[in-house]
């Protein structure tokens, strides 16, 4: 005997019906025991965070408000802020000084191997900054996108940009000393700030196609007026080939910060933004962004 009740076939055996996710029997009616929710995942990482973007709820923590060194990834905020400008021209060149270079050999920086001379694009120098996580870079935007008539001066307005852009997404847990995370101590933020400050970034266009390209080639311009292409810039973020869906966002490291990863991820139309803070090494950062991920996906 067959009824269609919400499209469920019925089937009658032995005085007890059988469906799908229910028992009926002697007139009662029992659920079936609900799927075993995914186990939280335990993580190397000393602070972790994630958020279902759709919503911005929170998914896992892990002293996800405590503050740490962020290494390169404050490197969201230098690319967010660039990206802020008003009537801001992806096209205007910078020309690379020797100031830059400098710097990156007296801190043992990552680099773009940026050429002194040469002009880069603003776009470019994006790449350059969120790909092999160049601090060249990040100096010219810097430089660049600051004020004032000396470059100490400039790269000091950009920071301060930096900090207000944190105070006005409402973040209380984090200050930037530096525009590319190599501070002077009070560089910090939390799991939970990083992971708003991605989200926002995730917002723009521009920000979201440079986060999830793992190579790039520049072309820029010499200073005797040709054309130089660029050894490719090569995304640090591995998630991008090891984690179907990896939308993005940004790897740090440092003696202080450890390895840290801000992650992005679609799958099925739902999109999960995370960190992880003060993993052990470059491997077991990835493991732990992968483990919190499928956990995340598992709860949405």
């Amino acid at each position: 005997m067959n009824i269609g009740i919400q499209g469920i076939r019925f089937r009658r055996a032995a005085g007890v019906v059988v469906t799908t996710g229910a028992v009926l029997a002697s007139g009662a009616l029992y659920a079936a025991p609900a799927q075993a929710a995914a186990p939280v995942p335990s993580v190397v990482a000393k602070g972790g965070f994630v958020i279902n973007n759709a919503n911005g709820k929170t998914l896992y923590t892990k002293l996800g408000d405590t503050r740490r060194a962020t290494g390169s990834t404050t490197k969201i905020m230098t690319a967010k802020v660039v990206l802020a400008q008003k009537n801001l021209n992806l096209n205007a060149t910078v020309t690379i000084q020797k100031a830059y270079s400098d710097y990156i050999v007296s801190k043992n920086a990552s680099s773009a191997r940026l050429i002194v001379g040469d002009k880069v694009t603003v776009r470019q120098l994006l790449y350059g900054l969120m790909l092999p996580s160049g601090c060249d870079a990040a100096y010219a935007l810097a430089d660049k996108f600051g004020t004032g008539s000396t470059r100490a001066a400039r790269v000091k307005s950009f920071i301060g940009k930096m900090n207000a852009d944190a105070k006005k997404l409402g973040l209380k847990n984090t200050h930037f000393d530096s525009f590319d995370g190599i501070g002077n101590g009070k560089n910090w933020s939390t799991p939970r700030d990083l992971t708003k400050i991605a989200g926002s970034a995730m917002k723009n266009a521009t920000f979201r196609a440079i986060v999830k390209t793992k190579k790039y080639t520049a072309k820029t311009k010499t200073r005797t007026g040709g054309t130089r292409t660029m050894a490719p810039w090569v995304n640090t973020n591995t998630l991008l080939n090891s984690y179907s869906g990896t939308i993005g966002v940004k790897t740090g490291s440092g003696p202080t910060a450890k390895y840290c990863l801000v992650f992005a991820a679609t799958r099925n139309g739902k999109t999960v933004i995370g960190t992880v803070l003060a993993s052990s090494s470059a491997a077991q950062r990835e493991k732990d962004a992968k483990a919190l991920m499928n956990y995340a996906f598992s709860k949405i």
